[in-house]
C-alpha cells in the first residue's frame, strides 16, 4: 500500500491484484490531473468511467461527493471496494456500475479515463450522452503515450467541444462540455466474425479482446482441444469471446461448461455466442476474479489463453495467478491447457504447480502447453 496526496486529502491505496513489483502504484499522474479539475467542498454526484483501481471515486468520496463508477472491470470494482476499506470511506458513497448497465442521472460532472480501446470509448460516449444535460463538463484524461488521437474527434461528436489542457507530468486532459444539439444515434458497435471452420459467427461487444479477428494464440490453441471427453467439467477461463469454450462444447457434446473472465462485455458476448451456437443447451458463465473462488476440484480440464497486461502494465503476475487458481481448481489428474508466447517461457513457470508439464502444440511464435 501507498500514500496518495490528492486535493481531498491523503489517500492510502493499493492495486488489486496486489503485485510484487513496488514500483507500480494504484494511480497515475492523469488521476491526479483529473482530480484537480474538482474543487474540494462543491459536493454533487460525479460520475466516474474507467477508474482502474478506485483512486478517482475514493478521492471524490473523501471529498463528499456522491460517485457512480462505470467500469468494465470486475478487478478494478474490486479493487475499489477494497481501498474505500482502507480509507474508512462508507461503501454506499459510490455506486459501482457494470458496462452493460447505465448508470443513472443526472450528474453534475464527469470524470473519464480514456480506455486503450477506442471501440469502448465510442460506446461508453454515446451511450453516455443522452442521460447528460447541457452543460455538463466531460474531464477526459490519460497519460500522454496512452492517449488515442482520435479521442478528441469521438469526444467532439458525442458530447461537445473540447479544450485540450497543457501536459502536466506526462498527462494530458480533454474537457468538453455537453451542447444543446441532440444527442446523436448510438451506433452499432459489435462486431463478428467465423469461429474457425465451425460456421458459427462470434459476436463481440466493445471492449472484449480480439474483436476485431481471432488472436493467433487462439487459433494456435484450438486444435489442440480434446474431443471426446465424456462428462468433462470443462472452464474457458479469460473466456473473452468464449470462442475456446466454443470450440470444446463442439468437440464434446456431453461436457459441462463454463465461461469466466473479469470482463462483463467479454462475458455478455460470450454468453450471447454460446446461445447462438448451442440453442438450449446449458453453460455457467461468471464475471470474476479468475478461479478464485472456485471449489477445489470441481473442473476436470481448464483452458487459457492468459493476458499479459493489466492496463498498459506489461508482465505475467496475472498469468501466474491464473496458473496457481487453476491448480487448484482442477481434480487430481485434470489438466490446464494454456497457450503462449514462446518467449514467455511458461513451461518453466508451470511447473512451480503442476507436476507434469508437455507441449501439445505451437508455432514458430506460440507454445501450446499441458499441465497436469
Amino acid at each position: 500500500m501507498q500514500e496518495c496526496e490528492t486535493p481531498f486529502g491523503v489517500l492510502t491505496l493499493d492495486r488489486y491484484p496486489p503485485t510484487a513489483n513496488p514500483t507500480l502504484q494504484a494511480w497515475d499522474a492523469a488521476d491526479l490531473h483529473m482530480l484537480q479539475q474538482c474543487h474540494p467542498g462543491t459536493g454533487g454526484r460525479v460520475l466516474v468511467i474507467n477508474d482502474n483501481f478506485g483512486s478517482l471515486a475514493c478521492a471524490l468520496a473523501r471529498g463528499g461527493c456522491q460517485v457512480i463508477s462505470w467500469s468494465d472491470s470486475f478487478l478494478a470494482e474490486q479493487a475499489l471496494r477494497l481501498n474505500l476499506e482502507r480509507n474508512t470511506l462508507a461503501a454506499d458513497q459510490v455506486d459501482f456500475v457494470d458496462s452493460q448497465q447505465l448508470p443513472i442521472g443526472p450528474v453534475d460532472r464527469v470524470l473519464l479515463r480514456i480506455p486503450k480501446s477506442l471501440a469502448l470509448l465510442e460506446d461508453q460516449l454515446s451511450r453516455l450522452r443522452p442521460l447528460l444535460g447541457a452543460g455538463v463538463a466531460v474531464v477526459a484524461g490519460a497519460m500522454l503515450k496512452h492517449l488515442p488521437p482520435t479521442a478528441g474527434d469521438l469526444l467532439k461528436r458525442y458530447i461537445g467541444p473540447y479544450q485540450a489542457s497543457l501536459a502536466w507530468k506526462k498527462s494530458r486532459l480533454l474537457i468538453a462540455t455537453t451542447s444543446e444539439a441532440p444527442a446523436p444515434e448510438i451506433p452499432d458497435l459489435v462486431t463478428r466474425y467465423e469461429l474457425a471452420d465451425t460456421g458459427f459467427l462470434l459476436a463481440n461487444r466493445p471492449g472484449v479482446f480480439s474483436r476485431e479477428r481471432l488472436d493467433i494464440g487462439t487459433r494456435v490453441l484450438l486444435p489442440c482441444i480434446p474431443v471426446g471427453v465424456k462428462a468433462a467439467r470443462i472452464v474457458d477461463l479469460g473466456c473473452g469471446n468464449g470462442a475456446l469454450g466454443i470450440q470444446a462444447a463442439l468437440n464434446n457434446p456431453d461436457a459441462q461448461l463454463s465461461f469466466i473472465d473479469e470482463s462483463y462485455a467479454a462475458v455478455a458476448s460470450a454468453r450471447d455466442n454460446f446461445a447462438a451456437a448451442f440453442p438450449g443447451r446449458q453453460a455457467q458463465f461468471r464475471v470474476a476474479d479468475g478461479l478464485l473462488d472456485a471449489v477445489p476440484g470441481s473442473a476436470d480440464l481448464v483452458l487459457c489463453n492468459p493476458p499479459f497486461h493489466q492496463q498498459q502494465v506489461i508482465g505475467d503476475e496475472i498469468a501466474m495467478r491464473l496458473f496457481q487458481q487453476s491448480r487448484r481448481a482442477l481434480v487430481e489428474g485434470g489438466a490446464l491447457l494454456v497457450v503462449g508466447n514462446r518467449h514467455l517461457g511458461y513451461h518453466v513457470k508451470l511447473r512451480r504447480f503442476f507436476r507434469r508439464v508437455e507441449q501439445v502444440g505451437g508455432n514458430n511464435k506460440f507454445v501450446v502447453l499441458r499441465a497436469s
